[in-house]
């Protein structure tokens, strides 16, 4: 039973440090998307073909006009993509149609309360591709007049506000700043948690006391074995 636990937890650290691997090649890899050129964005022909792993953050650039239609607002208490938020307040979620008449929508920043600048004409705009947040069963998609939102789904969001079909992704907008800066776009910073080799550790630890546990109850009970005199 004892060498049986020494193998579980040892495997558990080992594959603890499998983890932090993995995490730390990830977040290399997400820093570099980050940190490279805009693309153009993928034309919609290529859009059924793109995947979570290979686009996420990707880096990109397009021309969108805004339509005439009531943005979705995003609640946020600050976000750990963004350094400079510092009070909650809104993302302002907004479809845009690009040249070749589809929409996109693109998260045009932080607005600190509901007043702020609609855009007019068409924007050149700098951003980062990203996936909806799954749902959540704890968590209301939004508020019952669907103005107020908790969770980012552009598609639950285009249903809900009228804007009629859209990307299965949004943009998260990194420039232009619009003028008196609300909302308020930046670029983004990956933080994801790597707490494997703490993880590991304690179950190194954990092995570790198992087997000098093991070994004192061993001594004792060869020492109780042994004949007297």
């Amino acid at each position: 039973m004892t060498l049986a636990g020494l193998a579980v937890l040892v495997g558990l650290g080992l594959w603890q440090l499998e983890r932090k691997a993995w995490k730390e090649a990830l977040i290399a890899q997400l820093d570099r998307r980050l940190s490279a050129a805009p693309i153009a964005l993928p034309p919609p022909a290529e859009w059924p073909r793109l995947r979570v792993g290979d686009s996420e953050f990707l880096r990109v650039r397009l021309t969108v006009q805004f339509a005439n239609a009531d943005d979705a607002l995003l609640y946020t208490g600050g976000s750990p993509l963004r350094d400079d938020i510092k009070s909650p307040g809104y993302f302002v979620l907004a479809p845009g149609r690009l040249p070749s008449g589809e929409q996109v929508v693109v998260n045009r920043g932080f607005a600190a309360d509901r007043t702020y600048p609609r855009p007019s004409g068409s924007l050149d705009i700098v951003g980062v591709l990203r996936w909806p947040e799954a749902p959540s069963w704890f968590v209301a998609d939004h508020d019952s007049g669907g103005s107020i939102w908790f969770v980012r789904d552009p598609g639950k969001m285009a249903q809900v506000r009228n804007w009629g079909p859209v990307a299965p992704f949004y943009i998260e907008q990194e420039s232009p700043v619009p003028e008196g800066g609300s909302p308020r776009p930046a670029a983004l910073k990956v933080r994801l948690r790597n707490d494997h080799l703490q993880y590991a550790l304690t179950w190194f630890s954990l092995a570790g006391v198992l087997a000098a546990v093991f070994a004192v109850w061993w001594s004792s009970r060869r020492r109780a074995n042994e004949p007297a005199g």
